[in-house]
C-alpha cells in the first residue's frame, strides 16, 4: 500500500479545536507537520497528536515522514499553503509511486464569515497606525457617506445590475463596520460595538417573527405585517404613530410616509388645500401634498414617479446637448 500524505485545510476563523471527526482521528494517529506554531498545533498536542515544526525542505520532510510512518499529516497554515501543495504535486506527478496526495477539510468556514474579517480589517484601519482619515471620523462627519451609499445602492437596485448591488451594498456594510468601530472609542457609558448591532438585530428579528421562531401561526402577509406592527408597537410605545418616521428623508418620500401611517391607523385627516394658502411656497407644498395623497389612492410610489421622470428629462437634456 503506498504511502500517503494528508494535506489537512482548517477555517482560520473558527476556534483551534472545532475539527470533524475524521479530521481528529487523521491527526492523533499519525505523524503531523507543521509550517508554524499556532493554537491549533497546541489544541492537537493536548489531544494527544505529535506535532514537529518543519523549518523549510517540507516537501522532503513529508515524504520522508510519510515513508516512514505510512502516513503524514500537514497542517496547512490560514492561506492554505497552496506553493507546498503545488510543490508536491508536482514531485508526485514526476515520481508515481512516492506516495499519494489527499486533501481534507477539518473544518469550513460557516456562513457569514467573511463579516468576521470585515470587521478585523477595519479594527486595523481604525487602530493607531491605521488609516489616520478613519481615525479622524465621526458619526456625523460620516452621515453623508452612509446616505450617499445608500443611494448608490438604489440606483443599482432600480437599474436591476446584481453585480452592482453586490458592491454598493459592501459599501454600506462598511458605513455599518467602521461606525460601530468608532462607537468602542466613545465614553464608556455610551460605548458600544458590533456585537452590540447584531446582537440587537437578531433579538429584535425573533422577537418580530413568531410565526418562524415561537408557535405563532403564519398566516397571510398581511397577517404577518399586522403582527410585525402590533409587536414593534408594543416594544416602541411611541405617543403618535408618526414616531419614528425618518424626518431626513426626501420630502415627497416624507410625505408618503407621513400619509401611510395616518391611513394605518383609520385618521381622516385632510391634507391642505392649496386655494387657501397665501405664501406662494406654502401653496406650492399643499398642491405637492394633494398630488402625493392622489398617487397613495392610486397605489403609486411618488418618489420613484418623480425620479423616473426627472431621470426621462435628463435623457431629453442630454439628446439636445449632442444636438
Amino acid at each position: 500500500m503506498p504511502a500517503r500524505i494528508v494535506l489537512l485545510v482548517t477555517s482560520p476563523r473558527l476556534p483551534a479545536g472545532l475539527l470533524t471527526a475524521a479530521a481528529w482521528d487523521v491527526v492523533r494517529r499519525h505523524p503531523v507537520l507543521v509550517g508554524a506554531e499556532s493554537e491549533l498545533t497546541t489544541a492537537v498536542r493536548v489531544a494527544g497528536g505529535e506535532v514537529t515544526v518543519v523549518d523549510g525542505r517540507a516537501t522532503q520532510a513529508l515524504l520522508d515522514a510519510a515513508a516512514a510512518h505510512g502516513v503524514a499529516v500537514w497542517l496547512a497554515g490560514p492561506a492554505g499553503d497552496e506553493s507546498l501543495a503545488r510543490e508536491l504535486g508536482l514531485r508526485l506527478a514526476r515520481e508515481p509511486g512516492l506516495a499519494e496526495l489527499e486533501l481534507m477539510y477539518g473544518s469550513w468556514d460557516p456562513p457569514g464569515a467573511r463579516l468576521l474579517d470585515a470587521v478585523a480589517v477595519m479594527d486595523r484601519l481604525a487602530s493607531p497606525g491605521g488609516d489616520p482619515w478613519k481615525r479622524a471620523q465621526t458619526h456625523r462627519s460620516l452621515a453623508g457617506f452612509l446616505l450617499e451609499e445608500c443611494y448608490e445602492a438604489y440606483d443599482a437596485i432600480s437599474a436591476g445590475d446584481t453585480d452592482a448591488l453586490r458592491e454598493e451594498l459592501g459599501d454600506v456594510l462598511l458605513q455599518v463596520v467602521l461606525h460601530a468601530r468608532l462607537a468602542e472609542e466613545l465614553p464608556e457609558e455610551q460605548r458600544w460595538t458590533v456585537d452590540d448591532v447584531a446582537g440587537e438585530l437578531v433579538d429584535k428579528m425573533v422577537r418580530r417573527n413568531p410565526h418562524v421562531f415561537a408557535d405563532a401561526e403564519a398566516g397571510t402577509l398581511e397577517e404577518i405585517e399586522a403582527s410585525w406592527e402590533r409587536i414593534k408597537r408594543a416594544e416602541k410605545a411611541r405617543d403618535s404613530v408618526l414616531d419614528g418616521i425618518a424626518l431626513s428623508q426626501p420630502a415627497l418620500a416624507l410625505a408618503a410616509k407621513i400619509l401611510e401611517r395616518a391611513g394605518r391607523v383609520g385618521l381622516a385627516v385632510p391634507p391642505p388645500l392649496a386655494e387657501s394658502q397665501v405664501d406662494p411656497e406654502a401653496r406650492l407644498g399643499a398642491g405637492l401634498l394633494a398630488t402625493v395623497a392622489a398617487a397613495r389612492e392610486a397605489g403609486l410610489d411618488p418618489e420613484a414617479a418623480l425620479r423616473r421622470a426627472a431621470l426621462a428629462y435628463a435623457d431629453a437634456v442630454r439628446t439636445a446637448e449632442r444636438r
